[in-house]
């Protein structure tokens, strides 16, 4: 594993530091001269007594074994990158050198366990064992005393066991750490997720609260600059009165904007978002429509007060209904109706009939159905929006009003 922190690296072996890689060798060698100095420290007091008979065999081993050692010690730098090679091959050299068994055979041994492949760890602790039983078999019977040869493997055994259970210990922390790293990670990767998601829902929220807000008002604005600008026949009064309708509108749109800027803006306990419309407001919308020169029929009845969901989302249905009604089919007459009761639905329908005159020249933002689809979705109802076959247009939903329990 690899990873942009170095400690990370450091932690999971993934790289080591100088003093890791020194002080390991030194232990190596440290532990390869004890094993030296007790195999043929025995020789050397005997031939000093001259208890000993012929000491070249004893003295062509004991000039062997560093050759050996050095050729094993060579081998070591390659244990990370072939660790069962390196280990089967220190091991079987130990055939002929006690330095190599107690030194370079040993840390091989360990660092392959550190991968913790149980094939490659069993291969090289037999090349270790058998090494170890084969190099007290070359040693002169007259040197060293010999042991059964069962406790010799025995202790071979013992000898190599303890470097793989410490490099298994080495390879199990490694793993956690990586496998910690590996979750952090991931837990950063879903976090940058989640915020973009976040983020992404908040534009389409920013996207939504402003057209609900601001194309009402801006339909209105655009219809009564229409009158002033293509009718001829106003009477300077009724001019004026135009004029102030487009003044109060565009006002109550900024207004209205401000307030959605300061619901977005508004983060913990600093900002309190101000109150969503509902259906308490439609009556003062179908008024304000109605100073526009819309034709309202309104019919219906709400027994209760619907969820605060329910009742904002029937609110905005209505209004974006009678905004596309004044857009496309201005002066067409625009029924409305919402019916229902706890337990039941709301349904909501607004239909509005053939344009007179044309369309209005107001350009369309393309997301207001689609916004309203989401939100009767997120409120568990259904929405139908198209022509009603007699030349008009239909937007009808129908909200579920769970009953409340008292």
């Amino acid at each position: 594993m690899s990873s942009a922190d170095p400690r990370v690296d450091f932690a999971t072996g993934a790289r080591l530091r100088v003093w890791s890689r020194v002080w390991r060798y030194l232990v190596v060698v440290l532990f390869s001269l004890v094993g030296w100095i007790g195999m043929y420290a025995l020789f050397a007091v005997e031939v000093e007594d001259g208890t000993t008979p012929d000491s070249t065999p004893f003295w062509a081993l004991a000039i062997i074994d560093p050759v050996i050692w050095l050729i094993a010690m060579a081998l070591l730098p390659l244990r990370r990158r072939i660790p069962a090679t390196i280990a089967i091959t220190t091991g079987l050299l130990s055939s002929f050198s006690v330095m190599t068994s107690t030194g370079p055979a040993q840390l091989a041994a360990a660092s392959n366990a550190t991968h913790r492949r149980w094939a490659p760890i069993v291969a090289g602790l037999i090349a270790g064992v058998v090494g170890s039983t084969i190099y007290s078999r070359l040693v002169p019977e007259e040197f060293v005393e010999e042991f059964p040869w069962w406790l010799e493997v025995g202790g071979s055994t013992v000898g190599f066991a303890i470097p793989v259970t410490f490099g298994l210990y080495i390879g199990a922390r490694r793993a956690l750490i990586a496998s910690l790293h590996d979750r952090a990670l991931e837990a950063e990767r879903e976090r940058e997720l989640q915020i973009a998601a976040a983020e992404a829902g908040e534009r389409t929220r920013i996207a939504r609260e402003m057209h609900d807000v601001l194309a009402h008002r801006i339909s209105l604005v655009a219809m009564h600059a229409g009158a002033l600008a293509y009718r001829d026949d106003l009477s300077r009064e009724q001019v004026r009165d135009t004029a102030v309708l487009v003044q109060d509108n565009s006002r109550r749109a900024l207004t209205e904007l401000r307030q959605v800027l300061g619901v977005l803006r508004a983060t913990g306990s600093e900002g309190v978002e101000p109150p969503q419309p509902t259906l308490e407001t439609l009556p003062t919308l179908l008024a304000e429509a109605r100073a526009a020169g819309a034709l309202i029929d309104e019919s219906g009845s709400v027994e209760g007060e619907p969820p605060e969901l329910v009742s904002r989302t029937a609110f905005r249905i209505a209004q974006e209904a009678l905004t596309n009604a004044r857009k496309h089919a201005p002066g067409a007459a625009i029924r409305v109706r919402v019916d229902g009761h706890a337990g039941g639905l709301l349904a909501v329908e607004i239909t509005n009939g053939a344009a007179r005159g044309g369309s209005a020249e107001i350009p369309g933002s393309g997301i207001g159905l689609a916004g309203l689809a989401e939100r009767v979705e997120l409120a568990g109802g259904t929405l139908e929006y198209g022509p009603d076959g007699k030349g008009g247009f239909a937007v009808r939903a129908w909200l579920p009003w769970e009953e409340c329990d008292e």
